[in-house]
């Protein structure tokens, strides 16, 4: 049973970062004036910090967690998170960045340290369901800050309030973990010296550029979503409306993608093909001007965006040869490089829609982006197996275990 709870600790540490992050985004008005500052790039610092500190902290990650161990590193991770809470407290505008900065390291820890506890805890069969639970973990603390934050600021009188009610939750999950978790070999089991394999070993396998290669287009199609959409007039419904839909069938998507990995031996078609549909169903929604086919088109673009996450995030996980040490330098390549493209095809969605002087350019572009997905796949390896196969190593696993 520990293992299950190990899990919920994660996902709801993972859930509290994104709500304190969304959150924070929402009262962003409050939180100027309250600091008497204004201005709309004085407003973008908020994210633009935790997005800085997601690409160093993700690099970070595996060196944390050869020297600390999972049970500190982790820990380290949700007093991260917690400390973003705590900015509310911060007697100006800089202080509060710091505490957004602390947040990002928090959450770029955390995403990463997912992976060899998953590895270490769960059998082969049990991976799908625990890898597509986890990949939902954003969404669900971003829609838990959209529904949520407007009227817990009204009921609690202050924007403070509500930021610091996130930290209280996410230090309380803190102490449970150190309860809770423990220290495990990082080496896996007959694999000695793996313990420290480093970074400097992860940069000279070519697996760990294409996975985050094949991943970052969509991740910039999915943040754009967000940034970009609402910025937006000309399509057949509101861009906002469109966003609202993306991310609920994503949800359903990401159901979908569990249930899909669990019972479909191989990775690649599901990446390769949901891929192109993302693109074929996005290209769809923006360029329709009838609404009915824009919002199917959307809802179907938010679904095939979310199915393949489950697949992609297990495919690492069953290359052969791969230990907690070796997943974790995986993911903090992963993630790190996924969002500093992100980060760069963003600016350049931005100096795309100012030259043209037509922001739509910048939405066709993010969907273009989102085919990285389909392009890369070709250069991935299969690391899916039949199931009599995986239902074999789950029972060598429970022999041994």
């Amino acid at each position: 049973m520990k293992k299950y709870l190990l899990e919920v600790l994660m996902f709801t540490a993972y859930a509290l970062f994104a709500a304190s992050w969304v959150s924070g985004a929402i009262l962003t008005p409050e939180i100027q004036s309250s600091f008497g500052e204004e201005g709309f790039a004085n407003a973008t610092w908020g994210s633009n910090v935790i997005t800085l500190a997601k690409i160093v902290g993700n690099l970070a990650a595996a060196m944390l967690l050869m020297r600390l161990g999972v049970k500190r590193a982790f820990a380290l991770a949700i007093l991260l998170i917690g400390a973003g809470g705590f900015g509310a407290l911060a007697g100006d505008y800089s202080g509060w960045l710091i505490s957004r900065l602390a947040l990002g390291l928090g959450g770029a820890l955390a995403i990463v340290y997912f992976n060899p506890v998953v590895l270490h805890y769960f059998s082969a069969s049990e991976r799908p369901l625990i890898n597509g639970i986890n990949a939902a973990a954003f969404n669900t603390g971003n829609l838990l800050a959209l529904l949520s934050t407007g009227a817990l600021a009204a009921w609690m009188g202050s924007w403070q309030s509500v930021v610091i009610l996130y930290g209280v939750m996410v230090a309380a999950l803190a102490v449970l973990w150190w309860l809770s978790a423990e220290n495990f070999s990082l080496s896996g089991a007959g694999k000695n010296g793996e313990e420290n394999y480093g970074l400097r070993h992860g940069v000279r396998e070519a697996f760990n550029w294409w996975l985050p290669l094949a991943y970052c287009g969509v991740l910039f199609c999915y943040i754009a979503v967000f940034a970009l959409f609402p910025l937006i007039d000309g399509f057949a419904v509101a861009s906002s409306h469109l966003s609202a839909v993306m991310i609920a069938a994503g949800m359903i998507g990401t159901a979908a993608g569990i249930l899909l990995t669990k019972r479909y031996p191989l990775r690649l078609p599901v990446l390769r093909y949901a891929g192109l549909a993302l693109v074929i169903f996005a290209a769809l929604m923006l360029v329709s001007r009838n609404p009915l086919i824009a919002y199917a088109a959307a809802a179907l673009a938010g679904f095939f965006m979310f199915l393949p996450m489950t697949a992609l995030v297990t495919l690492p996980q069953e290359l052969p040869g791969v230990t907690p040490a070796r997943i974790t330098v995986t993911f903090a390549m992963f993630w790190s490089i996924s969002y500093g493209v992100e980060t760069a095809l963003m600016y350049g969605a931005g100096l795309l829609a100012d030259y043209s002087g037509e922001p739509a350019f910048a939405a066709y572009f993010a969907v273009a982006c989102s085919s990285s997905l389909f392009i890369f796949s070709f250069l991935l390896p299969e690391s899916g197996r039949e199931s009599v196969t995986v239902e074999a190593e789950d029972g060598a696993e429970n022999a041994t275990a």
